[in-house]
């Protein structure tokens, strides 16, 4: 039996935005859980395949429920916390 690839639902360098709050889950030890890695409404960009985005210095994995495809043109804001 052969399994068939699945396709990335985003390519890399897309631009997406937060549709939630992106919160640490324990994977950053240098923060605190449940700290906030990027607001709803963030602009960032997908570094990844399998939902990994990079928000300011930040690069977070999510899934696609919490990302949207961005508008074209939209930029991210100058000096946005992550």
């Amino acid at each position: 039996m052969s399994i068939e690839p699945v396709q990335p639902a985003y390519q890399w360098g897309m631009r997406m935005i937060a549709l939630d709050d992106l919160c640490n889950d324990g994977s950053f030890t240098e923060r605190g859980e449940n700290d906030w890695l990027a607001g709803a409404g963030t602009v960032c960009e997908i570094v990844d395949v399998g939902e990994v985005v990079k928000s300011g210095n930040c690069v977070v994995g999510c899934t696609k429920n919490e990302t949207a495809p961005a508008v074209d043109g939209l930029l991210a804001e100058e000096g946005a916390v992550s």
